[in-house]
């Protein structure tokens, strides 16, 4: 197929926290040294934070190395963390306030970190790098990898507009564009496609630990103004009730945002075994809770939505540097899981991939390996991440609260006292999707209706999350076997995906008496759950129609 081209020095696929602060390092770097870069960043959402979720609490090291002055330049951090409580949830009516002492530093906040929005970051952070020369194309995906005949990456092609359901062309059929780069960056995320593709191509993960990740379900709040327990900056974090219920690890939290809005969420380790746990059903309890509704009743939900968190640290960090490119951020996995943070962590692997490819670019390289690695290694971001490499695993081998206090010797005692990470390595050696147990061990989970005050149902749910998908697309949700659900993962499983997905996009329904497996893929918000969780791996998530997708605002 003949396809338009075009070329850049570098090309960046995904406008987050870690591919814009790549494309705004390099573009700085071609400003000092007078070489006139040309930089390209495409981004699937149909507006730079149109996919952007994150909890999200921020810390500005990687930041104030990007642009020292932000405070001046109208960043969108105004909201300083003001308190910070730790809550274990004994059972669904009580709770412990834990003390900070039992608490890991690692996930002190107060005074040093802001609440913000991760979307509008974003979006900030683009128009920074659109002012230093960048061009930024929302509304296009990249549906795959353009290699040369040695194996190099040379870019990314762009999905096709325009084919209905069966693939073929409509009358408004575009082919997608091939961007050929020097140099491309991929900073998709978490479980990118591209990025999932390059890992198996290159051999990326070898000698690795799996890759470890959870759901995280978020929801927006407005409150009124003269709300009797907001207070802006205030930091709720939680463990246990409900999830501790089903033997299953992950945590709450409930931040205060400014102009009287909370956000609400659960992360749910995909680690767990009951094949009945929703993790959206779950998220609709938590609110119930005493500790939690005080602070959302008379309040109005405004927003919803859901993505998933690669959490495994350093010990599942795979191979960066590839010929032709790097895996940033959270398509890599730098995510900084005894913080429970991501976003500094990603913006700092942009800024160290931005130094490595624009070094090969002054070299007059291309396509060749770029050497993060050496650059990582003597960061900021690998110490953290060293001190921090053995958080995740010992959560899943002991649980939240056993495991929890061995992270807090770890980060309390061990790495303060001696100045290094502790000799011992805990390993976490299963993927999540084998972790799944058959029904005959495994007890249904009853969970109670909603009320529409508190706890919501998934199509209104859905509905705040803004996803839109041209209906006559080739659907984006693909299965290697269209028989398995049915006749293995029903009678096994009670096929998980129709509790697993937080947008109800999977459903077994009744046709003449025969059990059906249907996707309504107009659903998906994006959030890769089924492309992890599938117990034969039988899903494969790809990007649909550039555009298409959630469209969050201010998550």
């Amino acid at each position: 197929m003949e396809r338009e081209t075009m070329g850049f020095d570098v090309v960046i696929v995904g406008a987050g926290p870690a591919g814009l602060s790549a494309a705004c390092k390099l573009a700085q770097l071609s400003q000092q040294h007078q070489t006139n870069m040309s930089i390209c960043v495409v981004e699937k959402g149909s507006q730079v934070g149109a996919h952007i979720l994150s909890g999200a609490l921020f810390e500005t090291t990687a930041l104030d190395e990007l642009f020292p002055h932000w405070q001046k330049m109208d960043a969108p951090l105004k909201t300083t963390v003001k308190s910070d409580d730790f809550l274990y949830l004994a059972t669904e009516h009580n709770h412990i306030r834990l003390p900070h002492f039992l608490t890991p530093k690692t996930m002190h906040n107060a005074s040093s970190n802001y609440v913000i929005s991760l979307a509008e970051l974003c979006r900030w952070l683009a128009s920074q790098a659109e002012q230093l020369g960048v061009e930024i194309f929302p509304g296009f995906a990249a549906a795959s990898v353009n290699y040369d005949d040695n194996g190099a990456v040379i870019g990314v092609i762009t999905s096709d507009m325009g084919r209905d359901k069966q693939g073929e062309p409509k009358a408004n059929f575009e082919s997608g564009i091939a961007l050929n780069a020097k140099y491309t960056l991929f900073a998709e995320g978490a479980r990118g496609h591209l990025g999932k593709d390059l890992i198996q191509h290159f051999e990326l993960d070898k000698d690795k630990q799996p890759q470890h990740y959870a759901l995280g379900i978020k929801e927006i709040w407005q409150l009124a103004d003269d709300h009797p327990h907001y207070q802006a900056g205030n930091v709720l974090h939680g463990l246990g009730w409900p999830l501790n219920e089903t033997h299953t690890t992950g945590g709450s939290f409930l931040y205060h945002l400014d102009n009287h809005q909370i956000a609400v969420g659960l992360i749910t380790d995909l680690s767990y075994h009951n094949p009945y746990l929703s993790p959206f059903d779950e998220f609709q309890r938590l609110k119930h809770h005493p500790a939690i509704s005080k602070y959302l009743r008379g309040g109005q939900r405004i927003a919803y939505g859901a993505r998933a968190i690669a959490k495994g640290g350093l010990y599942s960090l795979p191979k960066q540097q590839f010929p032709g490119g790097l895996l940033i951020g959270c398509d890599a996995g730098t995510l900084n899981f005894a913080k429970i943070k991501g976003c500094h962590s990603a913006m700092k692997s942009g800024l160290l991939a931005a130094q490595a490819v624009f070094d090969c670019v002054q070299a007059g390289k291309r396509h060749s390996e770029p050497d993060y690695d050496s650059l990582f290694r003597a960061s900021w971001l690998y110490r953290e991440l060293e001190n921090a490499q053995n958080f995740c695993a010992t959560i899943h081998r002991y649980g939240n609260v056993a495991g929890g206090v061995i992270n807090s010797f770890e980060q309390n005692v061990w790495v303060p006292l001696f100045k290094r990470p502790a000799p011992w390595e805990m390993e976490a050696p299963h993927h999540d999707h084998l972790r799944l147990l058959d029904i005959s061990h495994c007890e249904p989970i009853a969970y109670p209706k909603p009320d529409g005050v508190l706890s919501f149902d998934k199509p209104s749910s859905v509905y705040l999350s803004g996803a839109r998908h041209e209906e006559n697309q080739p659907c984006h949700l693909r299965l290697a076997d269209a028989s398995i659900p049915i006749q293995i993962h029903l009678e096994k499983f009670a096929e998980p995906a129709q509790r697993y997905c937080p947008a109800g996009v999977y459903e077994v329904v009744q046709v003449d008496g025969e059990s059906r497996f249907q996707i309504n893929a107009a659903n998906c918000v994006h959030c890769k759950t089924c492309d992890i969780k599938d117990p034969s791996q039988n899903i494969t998530w790809v990007p649909p129609e550039g555009g298409g997708g959630p469209n969050y605002s201010n998550m």
